[in-house]
């Protein structure tokens, strides 16, 4: 990283603000490296769709992400996330037993009349462990382990039903409405891409455990062996899940993620035409984003960007922070061509609060904002008594008289 230091002679809240400008390049002059021009997204053959990187949010690609539409199995996403919930706060082990009712059995609903749909073929009145009817949701896509899961957390499917729309509410799945622990279809019953993004996105950073389960490709229960419906999973080895759908009404649905090097991608695909589309679909957004983007991290939360001297204060010099992490999607081949300021008040004054905002982090591309930061106190420091403070003004005085700069650090 090369740093050069200038001075701006413009005024910001009376005190003159100086930039300590970081070019963020690797042995390179800033603006040598050329900018990447990156190509539109693929057609995609889908109601819906969207394309993000998980680790800033940053959507690559999207059409009709804020439709409603019918979610069919992808609904399972939410009862699985919410099992493993319970899980995690102690309210629910994977080794607790749970007794398959008639209608866990059945799975009877308006239009069927008889047990339909995918199933574990769990058996009424049997006990079955968590852990199995977990695997049951989310690699056999079994509506009956569904129910039976949602009766054993909240007495009822129509209560897990309402716990569902709560989580919903809570995730800022603002557009989703759930009717059902399945997905078998209801006028009242809806999602949106975006919404599925957002649950996908919690279901792997919040439950990592278990969204290991959404990558094993066999199941076997009750002497049934069945595979996992993403067939991704077999087409590329960096997909580790998520879950298909499928109904009439919803078409072929698939929310596929996958990792290469340091980034993840998820992609959403709702009402493909067939079970390959909705494979191929989901392979062409992750192929696009891998291709032309990369996760660049720039800061780690609590870095320190600088070092500022400090008038009037029990000690000299302090560091200024980033608090969160810093982390950018960019196209492919820009990252050397990136520089960041900092925008840093002249004086810096105690008492100064660990946290106090001090100044800014700018980082542009080709001269185009592309994030801003705070910059803030890495600690407290208290202000100085009487002599030590009046020889501090003293000397501050002197310097800016003879054009010396107020922040930098001296022996």
């Amino acid at each position: 990283m090369i740093l050069r230091e200038a001075v701006s002679g413009s005024v910001s809240c009376g005190l003159t603000t100086r930039m300590v400008i970081m070019v963020l390049v690797l042995g390179l002059s800033a603006g040598t490296a050329a900018s990447a021009i990156v190509p539109a997204p693929p057609q995609i053959n889908a109601s819906s769709f969207l394309l993000l990187d998980t680790a800033t949010g940053e959507i690559l690609a999207e059409e009709n992400s804020t439709l409603r539409l019918p979610p069919a199995s992808l609904t399972k996403m939410m009862t699985s996330y919410i099992a493993a919930s319970e899980i995690a706060r102690g309210r629910m082990s994977l080794s607790d037993k749970v007794k398959v009712s008639e209608k866990a059995w059945l799975m009877e609903h308006p239009g069927c009349g008889k047990r339909c749909g995918s199933r574990m073929f769990i058996e009424v009145d049997k006990e079955v462990l968590v852990e199995d009817l977990l695997r049951g949701i989310v690699i056999q896509s079994g509506n009956d382990a569904s129910v039976a899961i949602a009766e054993h957390i909240a007495g009822d499917e129509e209560a897990f039903a309402e716990l569902m729309n709560q989580y919903a509410e809570r995730l800022g799945m603002e557009n989703t409405r759930f009717r059902n622990s399945h997905g078998l279809p209801n006028d009242d019953h809806y999602t949106t891409a975006a919404d599925l993004a957002k649950l996908a996105k919690a279901l792997i950073s919040d439950h990592p455990d278990h969204y290991a389960m959404y990558k094993e490709k066999y199941f076997t229960f009750n002497n049934i062996r069945q595979a996992n419906r993403n067939t991704l999973l077999w087409r590329d080895s960096t997909v580790d899940g998520v879950k298909t759908g499928h109904t009439e009404a919803a078409g072929y649905c698939l929310v596929a993620s996958a990792v290469r090097e340091n980034m993840r991608l998820l992609s959403v695909v709702m009402g493909a035409g067939s079970e390959d589309a909705r494979s191929r679909e989901s392979q062409k957004l992750l192929t696009y984003g891998f291709r032309n983007f990369e996760t660049a991290p720039l800061y780690a939360a609590n870095e320190t960007l600088t070092s500022v001297r400090v008038w009037h204060g029990e000690q000299g010099t302090l560091d200024l922070v980033i608090e969160e992490p810093v982390v950018l999607t960019l196209p492919r081949g820009v990252r050397d061509s990136l520089a960041a300021t900092l925008d840093i008040n002249s004086i810096v004054g105690a008492p100064i609060a660990a946290g106090d905002v001090l100044g800014s982090l700018r980082v542009e591309l080709d001269g185009d904002t592309i994030f801003t930061g705070e910059l803030k106190a890495g600690g407290a420091i208290e202000a100085a008594g009487f002599l030590a403070s009046l020889w501090d003004s003293i000397s501050l005085f002197f310097l800016q008289l003879f054009g010396g700069d107020p922040l930098v650090v001296t022996e």
